[in-house]
């Protein structure tokens, strides 16, 4: 289970630590921050379960809702690194999640699917930040630190709900 404080979503894996230097992390966050100034807090549902091979997942819907964050991303990305992500990694076919679990082992899913269900219980969540985080090791061993926080406060009518944790992740080099 992924504990309670590491809950996030993933908005884009920006590539590896050891090739973007502080300066340049602090361009992309400085970008992002431009492309993202009068954006409006983000509200999301999160209560579609979904089953994958290798963890069970909460759908953010609706995921479009959620494109101007990974824009920005991406944008602030391609102009400090010269890509827009990791390829594989980020694909152009994103479907924004929170991890609930990874597998750590092959079992029948019938069972826990029997016990979760297809959905749960409503869960609206406004997204009014999103963070560059330098992760360390594999995505569920949770060690990851904050570089910078990039803010949505522009105006907006929604009310306000749980606080979402979003990333923008640097990971250490496959090389």
């Amino acid at each position: 289970m992924t504990p309670l404080q590491w809950l996030h979503l993933t908005v884009l894996i920006a590539g590896p630590e050891d090739q973007i230097s502080h300066r340049e992390m602090n361009e992309m966050l400085a970008i992002a921050q431009q492309s993202m100034s009068g954006a409006a807090p983000i509200s999301i549902e999160l209560s579609r379960i979904v089953y994958h091979s290798e963890a069970i997942i909460l759908a953010a819907e609706p995921a479009a809702s959620l494109n101007p964050i990974r824009e920005a991303a991406q944008k602030a990305t391609q102009a400090v690194t010269g890509h827009d992500g990791i390829a594989g990694r980020s694909s152009p076919e994103w479907a924004p999640h929170v991890t609930l679990c990874y597998s750590t082992s092959t079992q029948p899913a019938e069972p826990i699917i029997a016990a979760l269900g297809k959905k749960s219980a409503d869960c609206h969540v406004t997204i009014d930040s999103f963070s560059l985080v330098v992760q360390r090791g594999a995505e569920w061993l949770w060690k990851w630190s904050p570089v910078g926080t990039v803010s949505l406060a522009g105006p907006s009518n929604l009310r306000r709900a749980d606080r979402g944790s979003m990333r923008v992740a640097l990971v250490p080099s496959t090389s």
